[in-house]
This record gives C-alpha cells, structure tokens and sequence, in this order.
C-alpha cells in the first residue's frame, strides 16, 4: 500500500513538474486580410530604334509602283507635238555623293506635226516616231510625316538617237519640238518618282506594325504568371542620311517597361496616338520598372530553415522554432512560430518588410508581437517578451532574395540577347545593376518594385 502511495506521489510531482517547465499557450490567431491592388510609379523608357533602308530595296518597292505608261499628251494643236513615255526597264536607284540618284530608261512614241501656213495654204505633215531615252534624277532623302521623300529634280535626258524626221532624203532635227514638250515631261516624271519613292518609303505601318509585335505580352516567368510588357508613348526620328546606297536614320521610342502579375491586356499600338517628332539628338539609356515575387510560402520555408538548431530563451527556459508561415494582415506581414520547450504552441510577429541592399536581404522592420499574443505571453511566459530574444529572432526571420534578383535580371537580359518577336525585328541590350525602389505586400506574396537601366537596340530590316 505504501508502495502504491509512493508511486502515484512520484507521478503527480512529475506531471506537476511538467505543467509548471512546459506550458501549452493559445493565443488568437491574426487572420490574413486581402491586400489593396499593387500601384507604383512608372518611368519612361527610352529605346534606340536604327532603321536601315538599302536602295535597292527602296528601287524594287518603286518599280513595283511605277510601272507601264508614265506620261501622255493627246493635243497635238497646242504645240504641234503628241507624246506617250513609258518605263522601258527597271528604275535604278543609287546613291551619288549623298544624294538619291534615279536613272529611268525610257521608252517615247511621239506624233510630230511638223510646216506650217504659207500663202494661206496649210501645209503642215506629221511623223511618228519612237525614241529610246535615260532620263536622270538626282534628289535628297528628307524625312517627313512618316515618308522618304527625295525632292527628285531631272538632271539630263539622254537620247540614244537624236529627235529628227525626214523631209525629202534629208534628216531635218526636230528637237525644237521635242525639248519644249520636256519641260512639261520632266515635271511630270519628277512628280511621278517623287510620289513612287515615298510611297515606297512610308514607313509608318512598317515601323507601326514592328511596335505591336515588340509591344506584346511576354511571359518570363510561368511559376509566378509573371509577365513583361513595352507600352509605346511617343516616337522621335532623327533626319535620315544616304551613305553607301543605305538611307539610315534612329527611331527613339518613348515608353513604359514594365512587368505585371497576371497577364496584362494586349493592346494594339493606335496610329492615330503615335506621333512621329524631329529630333536632334536621342537619349542612350532606357529606365525599366520592374517587379521581384517572393510568395509567402517560399519566404516561409527559407526562414523555417534559417530557425533550424537555434535556441531562444532565458536561462533554463528554451524553445525551439518548427515551423514559420507568412501572411498579409493590415499593410504588415504576420509570421507565425510554431514552438516547442518551455512553450508550446504558435506566437504571432508582425513587421513591415524592408530590403537592406547591400546584403541583398528581406527584413521586417518594427518587428514586435501581435496584441494579443504579448497580452497572452505577458501572462504565461513574459521571459519570451524580452528585448533580446526578439532582436534575436528577427535576425533569423530576414532572408536573401538575390535569388529572385538574379532570376528577374536574367529574364530581361534574355529579352534583349537576340529576341526576334516577328521576322525582321532584332532586340539586343544590356542592363545595369538593379535597385530595389519599394516593397508592397499582395495576398499570396512579397513584391519587390525595381528600377534597372540599360542600353536597348531595336533593328528593323529589309523593306517589305
């Protein structure tokens, strides 16, 4: 019986012992809120767009356009002269001392009406005749309202046989009928190259339709429905210059950079909104906003990890961290601890994360115990409220996103190695060091606003 007596006493002290080292807390758990919608500041971006348009595709669009029959003149009472030009071979289109130079072979019938009246009688008799000539132009590449224009201006004509009919076995020239009847001819082949050249070099749907391929939605990261977008503003030109059969000139595209969670809208770039502005001189650099996710999952797990073996307590009172969970609770982060030894159960932190740049670290700044959970801890367990414990914590709830930095600088650094959107459209760049602008708090996760510069070529090729 004494025996009996003595074992129940040794297991009541043990349990009293337990209950008094080890206590079971219950503390209100803060419940996650939903975040407001992530807004932050945009910068404009500045990209180079060179153009380069080679000759002789400008000379292929141009035959393209002028074709067949090129001048007609049906009266032949005005100036005793009928004349119908038609292309006779393909334009040439090169360059001569910086300057648009076409060569036009042509082909002319003409009907002559050649006499006159003499003593009242009318003895007048016409002529046809065919003619093969080179008609030369010579003009400058000027840039305006989204066109080439080349301000052409016929230089010689050539003919490969003289104008002249013959009267009575003799050759009789008739280039005073002829070169008269060219005054009007020249400008009206001046205007008609004019017109085909810069038809020809309207680029405004050709650079438009290039932006609206560049302008799409890129997703770079699918784990995280991360998605990039350029948004076009405002399009300068500098004055385009011919140099070695190539009219070149640089586009400056004014725009936003930006990356968004969820796939932003795709739209289209509006003709009417795109202004073409003159420029002197372009910015080098472009500024992009970006984002960085860190969900709160993954945020959880590495700060689980980083509490793994590392005690926290007073003397003989320790506990020991098993578990960390994150969430979004009133503009802050709610982490919770899950403890074991001299208290068992969950605590609740709350802190505003903070980016410390130079260790490239998430910390939470302000860090303290929830309301309710200092209220709980002040009556079972105030040990735990200390100073130094908590400053101590807060160490190991900080926690490196270089990571994500280098994943975000490697996903843009892959959109400006090489990217071709649509054929003919070539992005090469490179980026700077990235600094992180602000950090702002969604339902799932962490988002980083960063700012990188860079320098960003967009090609255009061919002319098709």
């Amino acid at each position: 019986m004494k025996t009996s007596l003595l074992l129940i006493f040794i297991v009541v002290a043990v349990f009293v012992t337990s209950c008094s080292s080890s206590k079971m807390i219950q503390t209100l758990k803060p419940e996650a809120d939903l975040a407001a919608p992530i807004i932050y500041d945009k910068e404009l971006s500045y990209l180079n767009i060179p153009i380069s348009i080679k000759l002789k595709d400008v000379a292929y669009q141009t035959n393209t356009i002028l074709n067949g029959l090129i001048y007609e003149d049906s009266v032949l009472e005005d100036d005793n002269l009928m004349m119908k030009v038609w292309k006779q071979a393909p334009i040439e289109i090169t360059d001569e001392n910086g300057k648009i130079k076409v060569v036009l072979p042509l082909k002319i019938w003409t009907k002559v009406r050649y006499g006159g009246n003499v003593f009242g009688m009318n003895l007048y008799d016409t002529r046809e005749l065919n003619l093969n000539g080179v008609v030369t132009l010579l003009g400058e590449a000027k840039l305006k309202n989204w066109q080439l224009t080349a301000a052409s201006s016929v230089q010689t004509v050539i003919w490969k046989e003289s104008p002249s009919v013959t009267i009575a076995g003799k050759s009789v020239p008739i280039t005073y009928l002829i070169n008269p009847a060219m005054a009007y001819f020249k400008s009206t082949i001046e205007k008609k190259i004019d017109a085909a050249i810069a038809k020809s070099l309207n680029f405004q749907e050709y650079v438009l339709d290039a932006l609206n391929e560049v302008s799409k939605p890129v997703n770079i990261h699918q784990g995280y429905d991360t998605w990039f977008k350029i948004k076009p503003i405002v399009l300068n030109a500098t004055e385009a210059v011919l140099k070695k059969d190539v009219v070149s000139m640089n586009l400056e595209l004014a725009c936003f950079m930006e990356t968004f969670i969820g796939e932003p809208a795709n739209d289209n770039i509006s003709k009417e909104k795109i202004q073409l502005k003159l420029v002197d001189k372009m910015k080098d650099k472009f500024t992009a906003s970006l984002i960085v996710v860190s969900p709160y999952l993954k945020a959880s797990e590495i700060i689980t990890k980083n509490f793994q073996n590392q005690e926290f307590g007073s003397g003989s009172k320790k506990v020991t961290i098993q578990k960390v969970d994150l969430w979004h609770k009133n503009g802050k982060v709610v982490i919770a601890l899950t403890m074991q030894g001299s208290v068992n159960g969950i605590v609740y932190l709350s802190g505003i994360p903070k980016y410390n740049a130079e260790e490239e670290l998430i910390y939470f700044d302000d860090l303290n115990y929830v309301l309710e959970t200092k209220s709980t801890l002040m009556k079972t367990a105030n040990w735990l409220v200390g100073g130094l414990i908590l400053k101590k914590m807060q160490t190991y709830t900080s926690y490196s996103i270089k990571p994500e930095l280098e994943l975000a600088k490697n996903q843009i650094t892959q959109y400006l190695n090489n990217y071709s959107p649509a054929k003919g459209i070539l992005i090469n760049g490179k980026v700077e060091p990235i600094v992180i602008k602000n950090i702002q708090l969604t339902d799932q996760a962490l988002v980083a606003t960063i700012s990188t510069t860079g320098k960003l070529d967009l090609k255009i090729n061919g002319l098709q």
